[in-house]
């Protein structure tokens, strides 16, 4: 009774016992001195200023103390226990239970309760308890135990009970309660799933019971394990010195799960069995696992140990990272790198070894060597060329993580010179393995790092192949030259069945001529592919790579001077005005009515391009406005009606136009699109010079290579169309005009002069005649009357009819399919038809003002307008 409740006839001394536990008496605290009036403090509790040998002295006098109480004290707190006590207890042996013994009581545990649930028909506590069975089974397969007997038992019991619950539930005239039957409906489905998963194992236990209670108990360790506690000796100076560790040749290394793991040549291929078991599943530490693969690499012996250990170390390194976002460390990217160079080592050194996808089933525990093998070769199940790829995609990811504008990101790239060698090594083990599927895969990794490379990164990437033991046939060294290296590659890789790895071969091949100036070798390549024509069906990447080829197909004919060929070229992609799109070099912004789901989003961002591999969009752009400005601004002042003005070449150049006219007020130019602008009515006006200095200013060239040439192209071609321009503004006023007034006005040879005037007569833009003689052209006044005018119109409308109806009619023709996998008979006909067209387009010279276009037009409609938005 507490001591809050006295009674009245309850004496002091019924209550003595349980008031020394708590508080001293007052007698005792009037007798006590000073020193002994606190209350014992206990050994647990010391404080940081407290001495040790005080502490012990006081410990002793409380001891002292209690001895002189009452013998008749019974109870005594059990923090508060002596040394006769500890004593006591050495000669006790307790039991130490491992996590597996405890796992399966806590089973055999969850089955009694649900036996219990059975009894009373609750089957909402029987869903729980069998829920929670489920989880520890889950743990005990996830540490590679086998399934206990005990577990099956119960599955099966649960199965007979379920099937009489059912019967008597629709024999009752009394329904169980709703919650009650959706609990047994929901059991009903999860036995069923559970037996379905178990199958095998509850076939064994029905076939054989003994036997497979036998097979779990040879399988269970001994667990109890009796440890005798071990003295404890109290003295002074062992307190102050420093205690050696105590080493005990019973423990062993363990891994998940408390299983014994061994790092012997002997154990290896079990330790990797059990290593491939708990791969992928659920709490399985990755990093323990890589740790346990290293430690087998440094005591394997044979070349079929380190082979089977680094295909299973490299897999893991890999399974890492399981998030699909984020990029590989760049630590463990390296390991990989090594391992798989070591891995291609091994199995180029000894020609008996060989690791192929597609292998025969061979027993996984057993060492292997070439004498047990029939044909003298061993063949070991796995991909060198998967571990290529992911390396290779991994090093991708990473870079489109890391900012482009710190250093990291150029650290980051100088790791691409190792990849590139491994890349080639395993080209090289490839071509002597004689393997074509995993051989077209690689080089075209290999193609892939250099297509779009200047000769100069192009050589430092090979150079790294001088330390390799093995090379791939094809190298810069062995081809003299890049052009000849990217032939070499390409031309293998369009010998393989593969139509994707032919197209991006074809692609690769023609961005490579394209960024090395030759632009009539790359669109004679491109036209003759068919690739407009069927790359709508491709994959997106195909397609991106297909609007980078484009692109810098077009950037090769500014260079080379080929204005018209350019802007024909550049024009559908900047129609779009979602440029940076189509080039993977960022997303664009969407327009309410067009919202990517997070998943689209993701998905876009994975497809953009490292930032090296950019292609500058504002050079692309003011390459294409310059070209649009020397095509258009001849074409404005060549149209004499209203109607005829509305047509035009480029409209995002006419949009920036009209905005520009529509100003009150015009400042000095500040962007590049304002240099453009200007410069355009500079030459509409005539002051060629003016245009020429504005567009010579855009700091943009400085960008491109050789910018010397360029410039130098530039005021070529603005001082020819100011020539064009000037005589298509001013003919109407003018019945002559002097060469040599021209020459000296535009500061042209008057050679070039009366070569530009006579072209412009023979397509039928200008309405003149040369007079030798004189030197001077004679203007001819022509005035179109009305029916005329209605006529060229109606004319230039049939004619742009047709050449869509034919456009129409051959990808009919041509169909879906690749670029190598149309017939012969389709593609003689459409290669007549072409033919024909042709003809007719070189016999019709343009026989309307502005109408047509010659070659450059052909080349626009026949390339320009297949190509298609990425989405």
């Amino acid at each position: 009774m507490s001591r809050f409740f006295r009674q009245a006839g309850d004496s002091d001394s019924d209550t003595e016992e349980s008031d020394e536990e708590l508080l001293t008496s007052g007698d005792e605290d009037a007798a006590a001195p000073k020193a002994a009036a606190k209350p014992a403090m206990s050994r647990f509790l010391r404080t940081a200023g407290s001495d040790p040998s005080s502490e012990s002295d006081s410990s002793d006098e409380d001891e002292s103390e209690m001895s002189d109480e009452e013998p008749s004290q019974k109870k005594k707190s059990r923090f508060m226990r002596g040394d006769d006590e500890e004593s006591d207890d050495e000669d006790v042996k307790r039991i130490v239970k491992s996590t597996k013994d405890k796992r399966l009581e806590e089973i055999e545990a969850t089955g009694t309760v649900m036996d219990n649930a059975l009894k009373i028909n609750d089957w909402v506590a029987i869903s729980n308890e069998f829920d929670k069975l489920l989880r520890l089974v889950q743990r005990q397969s996830n540490a590679a135990e086998p399934l206990p007997p005990f577990f099956v038992k119960t599955l099966q019991s649960l199965e007979h009970s379920l099937s009489t619950a059912l019967a008597k539930e629709k024999e009752a005239k009394k329904k169980m309660n709703a919650t009650n039957a959706r609990a047994l409906n929901s059991m009903k489905q999860k036995v069923r799933k559970t037996t379905k998963e178990f199958e095998k194992e509850v076939r064994q236990y029905q076939d054989d019971p003994e036997s497979f209670e036998r097979e779990f108990a040879a399988h269970a360790q001994p667990a109890d394990a009796v440890i005798p506690k071990q003295k404890k000796q109290k003295k002074a100076a062992e307190t102050e010195s420093d205690e050696e560790p105590i080493l005990d040749d019973r423990f062993t290394t363990v891994g998940k799960g408390g299983r014994a793991m061994s790092f012997s040549p002997d154990n290896i291929f079990k330790t990797l069995k059990l290593v491939h078991e708990a791969r992928g599943k659920k709490n399985t530490d990755r990093g323990e696992q890589i740790r346990i693969l290293e430690k087998l690499l440094e005591v394997a012996v044979t070349s079929y140990q380190r082979i089977r250990i680094l295909l299973a170390l490299v897999s893991s390194r890999f399974d890492y990272n399981s998030s699909i976002t984020s990029y590989m460390p760049i630590d463990l990217w390296l390991s990989a790198q090594r391992e798989v160079d070591q891995l291609i080592s091994i199995v180029v050194a000894d020609s008996s070894y060989s690791v192929q996808e597609i292998t025969e089933d061979y027993d996984e525990l057993i060492e292997r060597n070439p004498a047990t093998e029939s044909d003298g070769v061993v063949r070991i199940r796995g991909s060198i060329i998967s571990f290529v790829d992911r390396l290779d995609d991994e090093f991708t990811k990473s870079l489109q993580n890391v900012d482009p504008h710190g250093t990291e990101y150029v650290d980051r790239l100088k790791d691409e010179k190792v990849l590139y060698r491994t890349i080639c090594r395993s080209q090289a083990f490839y071509e002597r393995t004689s393997q074509s599927e995993p051989l077209a895969r690689v080089v075209m990794r290999r193609l892939e790092h250099i297509y779009s490379k200047p000769d100069a990164v192009v050589s430092a990437l090979e150079s790294s192949l001088t330390s390799s033991e093995i090379t791939p046939s094809v190298t810069l060294a062995s081809s003299t030259t890049t052009a000849s290296l990217i032939h070499s590659l390409c031309v293998h890789l369009y010998k393989v069945d593969n139509s994707l790895l032919r197209t991006r071969a074809m692609l690769s091949h023609i961005y490579h001529h394209a960024l090395h100036n030759d632009f009539y070798t790359a669109r004679d390549m491109l036209l003759m592919s068919h690739l407009q024509e069927s790359i709508h069906s491709a994959d997106v990447a195909t397609q991106i790579l297909y609007n980078r080829t484009v692109v810098q197909l077009g950037l090769c004919a500014f260079r080379c001077g080929l204005i018209k060929e350019a802007q024909a070229t550049l024009q559908d992609i900047f129609t779009t005005q979602r440029v940076k799109e189509l080039l993977a070099q960022g997303v664009h912004p969407q327009r309410f009515q067009q919202q990517l789901t997070p998943e689209q989003e993701k998905a876009e961002r994975s497809r953009q391009l490292p930032f090296h591999m950019h292609i500058n969009t504002e050079l692309l752009e003011a390459a294409f406005l310059v070209s649009s400005m020397l095509v258009e601004v001849p074409l404005l002042a060549s149209i004499e009606s209203e109607e005829q003005k509305r047509k035009a070449i480029s409209k995002p150049f006419r949009r920036l136009l009209d905005f520009a006219d529509r100003q009150v007020f015009t400042g000095p130019p500040e962007s590049t699109r304002d240099h453009i602008m200007q410069a355009s009515k500079a030459l509409q006006d005539g002051e060629w010079e003016k245009c020429r200095d504005l567009i010579q200013s855009i700091k943009i060239w400085s960008l491109m290579p050789e910018v010397a040439s360029v410039k130098e192209m530039l005021a070529k071609r603005i001082q020819e169309q100011g020539l064009r321009t000037y005589l298509f503004t001013y003919a109407p006023y003018y019945s002559t005009l002097s060469l040599s007034l021209l020459s000296r006005t535009f500061s042209l040879p008057l050679r070039a002069v009366t070569s530009m005037i006579s072209k412009m007569i023979w397509n039928e833009e200008l309405s003149a005649s040369l007079d030798q003689s004189t030197g001077v052209v004679v203007l001819h006044r022509i005035e179109h009357s009305r029916p005329q005018q209605l006529a060229q119109v109606i004319a230039d409308k049939v004619s742009a009819l047709v050449e869509q109806n034919e456009k129409v009619l051959d990808i009919k023709l041509g169909g879906s399919g690749g670029w190598g996998d149309r017939s012969g008979d389709k593609g003689e006909k459409r290669g007549e038809q072409t033919q024909e067209r042709r003809g007719r387009g070189d016999r019709t010279r343009g026989a309307l003002r502005g109408g047509s276009r010659g070659r450059g037009s052909r080349f626009a409609e026949g390339l320009g307008n297949q190509m298609t938005r990425v989405r």
